[in-house]
């Protein structure tokens, strides 16, 4: 169950077919509750998104408060500017989290073989033609899936746990998620729209959490 709403019509006055064929751009919305194949449900939490966001910009503000749960430095330097929830962006996040938990991957690139900016520039969310040279491209993405198999005790993973692990970054050396959210480099620090998508997959013997979180800027 898909469905597409069409964002942008440029030069209606026109009305020519062949021009509204060339702008219309066009994101997937996904419903809050879905079912992908047999006992298999997904559902969408945007409450739960939220919270990872709000948490996001707390940590920005005053990361020292945090050092110790998160097991990050204290004095680290953040960016403290409030990341600002972006709709057009929450979209895009959500569909990432929601193809995700449909079709079982878990990449930055999806098995079309494209990437984040290409769905960012499709949505209508404008960026600089120089990140769309490779449609396999992301400069403002952030993944993260937590699972729970067999008779294990499910454990409801929250949007705000999730986005704790990737600050944490333990599993990767270059921290890159760390400094996507924080803003701990030059470029990230520059991000300023955010949007968050949360999709929990669940059926008798797996559960899973898939969580999507893009954070951009229209111009250099």
């Amino acid at each position: 169950m898909v469905y597409l709403y069409i964002l942008r019509i440029e030069d209606m006055k026109k009305r020519k077919v062949r021009q509204i064929i060339a702008v219309v751009a066009t994101v997937i919305a996904v419903p809050l509750l879905a079912f992908t194949g047999k006992g298999t449900q997904v559902d969408m939490d945007r409450a739960e998104a939220r919270s990872a966001y709000q948490l996001i910009n707390k940590v920005r503000a005053n990361p020292d408060a945090y050092a110790r749960a998160l097991d990050i430095p204290r004095g680290l330097h953040t960016t403290r500017r409030a990341l600002a929830w972006n709709d057009t962006l929450a979209r895009v996040a959500e569909a990432k989290a929601y193809d995700m938990a449909r079709r079982g991957y878990f990449s930055h690139v999806d098995p079309d073989g494209r990437g984040i900016n290409y769905y960012v520039a499709r949505s209508g969310y404008h960026l600089q033609p120089e990140w769309l040279e490779r449609k396999r491209n992301n400069n403002f993405e952030s993944i993260y899936m937590s699972d729970d198999w067999g008779d294990a005790p499910l454990r409801v993973v929250s949007g705000e746990e999730a986005v704790s692990e990737l600050i944490t970054d333990a599993d990767v050396p270059s921290q890159g998620h760390r400094k996507h959210l924080l803003g701990l480099d030059e470029w990230n620090a520059s991000l300023v729209d955010i949007g968050v998508g949360i999709a929990r997959v669940n059926k008798s013997d797996e559960h899973k959490v898939y969580v999507c979180v893009v954070i951009a800027k229209h111009d250099w």
